[in-house]
């Protein structure tokens, strides 16, 4: 099964590099990264799990507007384990998303103080994980994005329309989420600090209630927060850009609608992340 995943997971990374680098790409980067945590957590587990979690990441501007791609390989302890085995569970997630940037499709020049664009966002996730749940996560969003930017970085913010399919393994049912909203953000800041660029980079979502769960419960209101202070340690070596390396830290209250009176609905962890620049 591992290795079954293992090469899912590649297979889906060249395909999704391979079809951006199709649309003749105005700029790109790729990136590998590794990231570990000590305390995450899965609903209906009590206990703190560590994860190994290696992902690959493209983003890229084309003609009309920006593409991002990220697979992650996530591999837990024993305390979240695999079905039918004593050894950690193991997850691919993937998520896409592309936007359309008005200033690109138009002659309209949107630009007004910190706003820099408009855009239309759309994307996926897919994921697998081989524990009891067996999760197969179908998620659709689509929405309005505002994009800020300035010689600080930059930031998104959209509101989405959020659809999910997925699977309960324990149940043993497929389970078809109702529609709901999502308010999405994410960003890149550039800290002045001297010889060595550090930034501060992240992403959040907050996702409405969505009906009933695969038990029969209601769902809840969720809320990620996932953020790092990433230093460029190979600004030393003469190639900036290329090797980061920082603490980081993830928020989630009631992980994937859970009730916050259930066992592990809340994770907040610290973690380390490395990450090479192609």
């Amino acid at each position: 099964m591992k290795k079954s995943l293992l090469a899912t997971a590649a297979t889906l990374a060249c395909g999704a590099v391979m079809s951006n680098a199709a649309h003749a790409a105005d700029w790109s980067d790729t990136s590998l990264s590794w990231r570990y945590g000590p305390d995450f957590t899965e609903p209906g587990n009590p206990s703190d799990i560590r994860k190994n979690i290696v992902a690959l990441t493209h983003v890229s501007g084309y003609k009309y507007g920006s593409n991002f791609f990220n697979v992650d390989v996530l591999t837990s302890d024993k305390k979240d384990p695999a079905n039918n085995s004593t050894n950690g569970a193991q997850e691919i997630y993937l998520v896409y998303q592309t936007q359309l940037h008005l200033s690109k499709i138009s002659s309209v020049k949107p630009a007004m103080g910190p706003i820099a664009d408009y855009a239309l966002s759309a994307g996926f996730d897919f994921n697998a994980k081989n524990d009891a749940f067996a999760p197969r996560v179908r998620k659709f969003m689509i929405g309005p994005t505002v994009k800020f930017g300035g010689e600080w970085g930059w930031a998104d913010l959209s509101l989405l329309y959020y659809k999910e399919k997925n699977h309960n393994g324990i149940v043993g049912v497929a389970v078809d989420f109702d529609p709901t909203w999502r308010v999405a953000g994410a960003w890149g800041v550039k800290l002045p600090t001297g010889p060595v660029p550090l930034s501060f980079n992240g992403f959040f979502a907050v996702t409405g209630e969505k009906g009933k769960d695969g038990f029969g419960n209601d769902t809840h209101t969720e809320t990620l927060l996932n953020m790092y202070l990433m230093t460029d340690v190979s600004t030393y070596a003469g190639a900036p850009g290329k090797v980061l390396i920082g603490p980081g830290y993830e928020y989630w209250k009631n992980k994937f609608g859970s009730s916050p009176d259930l066992p592990g609905s809340k994770t907040s962890t610290a973690m380390i992340r490395v990450e090479y620049h192609f």
